[in-house]
C-alpha cells in the first residue's frame, strides 16, 4: 500500500519545475549581485595603473592628482551607512537600481571628462553610485538565500569576487593603458552598467517596504555622512602633509565632533535612528566588524606595496605587474569559493582564525622579497597563501556580519560592514606608508632610492601589514560560536555548485 501510493503524492508537475525555475532565477540573483560588487571594488583599484597618463592628458598639477582617487574614496566612506539603511527603507530592487545608474551615468561622463575638475566630480559621483549599489548587494543575497549552506555558497562568491576584482583592476588597468586609452578605463562601465541595470529589473526581488519604516533620521544621516567624509579625508591627507599638519588634524577633530554628535542624536533624539545602536550588543556584527577593519587594512593596503614592490624592485612593466596579480586573484577566488562549504559546519571563528593566520603568514614571506628576487620561487607562494587566506577571511566575516539579524536591518548590517572595510583600508595604507617612508629615508638613500632602499621599505610595510592580519585573528576569537544549524524542511531555496 506505501508502494501504491507514493506516485500518487509526488506525481504533480508543478513543484518540480517550481524548484528549477525558482534555481535558475537565484543563480541570476547571485550573478547580479557579484557583477555589482566587481564594478565596485575594480573601479576602487583600476583608476590607480592609469594616473600618471591621466595627469599628463589632462594637466593635471602634480599636488592635486590624488583627488582622483580620494574623491571617490572619501565620498564611498560617507555615504555606505546611508545606502545600507536606504536599501531597508525603500526596497532593495530601488535602491540597487538607483546606484546602478548613478555608477554607470557618472563612469560615462568621467570617461569623456576634457579637464581636471569635471573627472574629480564624475569620480565623487561614482563613489556615491557606489557607495549605494555596494550595500545593496549584500542586503540582496542576505534577504534571498536564507538557508545556511546557500547562504555561505552566495556569500562565498561574492567574497571571492569582491576581493579577486582588486587584484584583476592592477591587471586590467594596464592592459587598457598600454594598448587603449586611458578613457576606457571609466567607459567600460557603461556597456556593463546597462546589461546590469537589466538584469537587476529582471531578477532581483524588490523588498517588502512598511510603510511604518519609511522614516529616514535626517540629522543622523547629516551628521554620520559628513564625519566620515571629513575623517577619511583628514586620513587621506596624512600620507602627504603628515598627521601634525592642520589639513589633517582639522579634518580628524572636525569629524571626529560630528561622529559624537551623530550617537548622541542615535541614542537621545531619533524616533527611527539611522543606525540603532543596539545592532552592536550582537556580539557577531561588532566582532565581524572589528575582524573586517584590521583584514582589510592588511589585504588591501598590500595590494598598494604589492605594486610598488613589482615595479620599483624586480622592474616589471605595467602589464607585468597585472599578470604577475593574476595568481594572487586565483587565491582569493579560491579561498572565498572553497571555504564556503566549511562555514555553516564549523562556524565563521575558525575559519577567520585560520585564513587571518595565514595571510600574515604569507606577508611576512613576501616581506623578506629583494632586488634579487624571482617570481616563482620568492613571490609565486607567498601570493597564493595570502590569496587563499584573504579569501577565506572575506567570506566568513560576510556571513558573521549580517547572519541572523532581521531582514529590515539587512542593508543596515551590509553599510556598517562596507563602512569598516573603507576606514581599515584607508587608515591601513596611510599607516604603513609612514613606516615604509620612514624605513627607506632611514636608509639614507638620496632624491633616488636604490631598489635595496625600496625593498627594505616595502618590506617594512608588508610586515606591518602581517601585523594587522595578526590583529583581526585575535578579534576574531570575539566572534561567537554557532552550533551547527540544519535548513528548514519546506525551504526550496536551492544554489548550484
Amino acid at each position: 500500500m506505501t508502494a501504491a501510493r507514493t506516485p500518487n503524492t509526488a506525481a504533480p508537475p508543478t513543484p518540480p519545475a517550481s524548484r528549477a525555475t525558482t534555481g535558475s532565477r537565484l543563480r541570476l540573483v547571485l550573478v547580479a549581485c557579484c557583477l555589482g560588487q566587481f564594478m565596485n571594488v575594480l573601479d576602487a583599484s583600476v583608476v590607480n595603473v592609469a594616473l600618471p597618463v591621466i595627469a599628463e592628458d589632462l594637466r593635471f598639477d602634480r599636488h592635486n592628482l590624488q583627488l582622483v582617487n580620494n574623491a571617490y574614496t572619501v565620498v564611498v566612506c560617507g555615504f555606505l551607512l546611508l545606502g545600507g539603511r536606504l536599501a531597508d527603507l525603500f526596497g532593495q530592487r530601488r535602491i540597487f537600481l538607483c546606484g546602478v545608474g548613478l555608477f554607470t551615468l557618472a563612469s560615462t561622463v568621467g570617461g569623456a571628462a576634457d579637464d581636471p575638475a569635471t573627472l574629480v566630480l564624475a569620480r565623487a559621483f561614482q563613489g556615491l553610485g557606489a557607495a549605494v549599489m555596494a550595500p545593496a548587494t549584500l542586503t540582496v543575497l542576505g534577504t534571498t538565500f536564507t538557508r545556511p549552506d546557500a547562504r555561505a555558497k552566495a556569500f562565498g562568491w561574492w567574497s571571492a569576487v569582491s576581493g579577486a576584482a582588486g587584484a584583476i583592476g592592477v591587471l586590467l588597468g594596464g592592459v587598457i593603458t598600454e594598448f587603449f586609452s586611458w578613457r576606457w578605463i571609466l567607459l567600460i562601465n557603461l556597456p556593463i552598467g546597462i546589461a546590469l541595470f537589466a538584469a537587476v529589473c529582471w531578477v532581483v526581488p524588490e523588498s517588502p517596504a512598511r510603510q511604518e519604516r519609511r522614516t529616514l533620521d535626517v540629522p543622523g544621516a547629516v551628521t554620520v555622512t559628513l564625519g566620515l567624509m571629513a575623517a577619511v579625508h583628514g586620513v587621506s591627507e596624512a600620507h602627504v602633509h603628515g598627521w601634525g599638519s592642520p589639513r589633517v588634524l582639522g579634518p580628524l577633530l572636525a569629524g571626529a565632533a560630528l561622529l559624537a554628535v551623530f550617537l548622541v542624536i542615535q541614542a537621545r533624539f531619533a524616533a527611527h535612528p539611522l543606525v540603532p545602536l543596539g545592532i552592536f550588543r550582537n556580539r557577531a556584527v561588532a566582532a565581524a566588524n572589528l575582524v573586517a577593519f584590521f583584514g582589510i587594512a592588511a589585504l588591501f593596503s598590500t595590494f598598494y606595496f604589492f605594486t610598488l614592490l613589482l615595479q620599483q624592485v624586480l622592474g616589471y612593466t605595467p602589464l607585468q605587474t597585472g599578470l604577475g596579480y593574476l595568481p594572487l586573484s586565483l587565491g582569493i577566488a579560491l579561498g572565498g569559493w572553497g571555504i564556503a562549504s566549511v562555514v555553516p559546519c564549523s562556524g565563521p571563528r575558525p575559519v577567520l582564525i585560520g585564513g587571518l593566520a595565514l595571510s600574515s603568514a604569507g606577508l611576512l614571506w613576501l616581506s623578506r622579497t629583494d632586488a634579487t628576487a624571482s617570481y616563482t620561487t620568492d613571490v609565486l607562494g607567498p601570493v597564493l597563501l595570502l590569496g587563499f587566506g584573504m579569501g577565506a577571511v572575506l567570506n566568513a566575516t560576510t556571513n558573521a556580519a549580517t547572519a541572523g539579524l532581521p531582514a529590515h536591518q539587512a542593508g543596515l548590517a551590509s553599510g556598517l560592514l562596507n563602512t569598516t572595510r573603507q576606514l581599515g583600508s584607508a587608515v591601513g595604507l596611510v599607516t604603513l606608508a609612514a613606516l615604509s617612508t620612514a624605513r627607506i629615508d632611514g636608509t639614507g638613500a638620496g632624491g633616488t632610492a636604490s631598489p635595496e632602499a625600496l625593498a627594505s621599505g616595502y618590506g617594512t610595510a608588508l610586515t606591518g601589514a602581517a601585523l594587522f592580519a595578526a590583529a583581526g585573528a585575535v578579534a576574531a576569537l570575539a566572534v561567537p560560536v554557532r552550533e551547527r544549524s540544519r535548513a528548514s524542511r519546506g525551504d526550496t531555496e536551492r544554489l548550484a555548485s
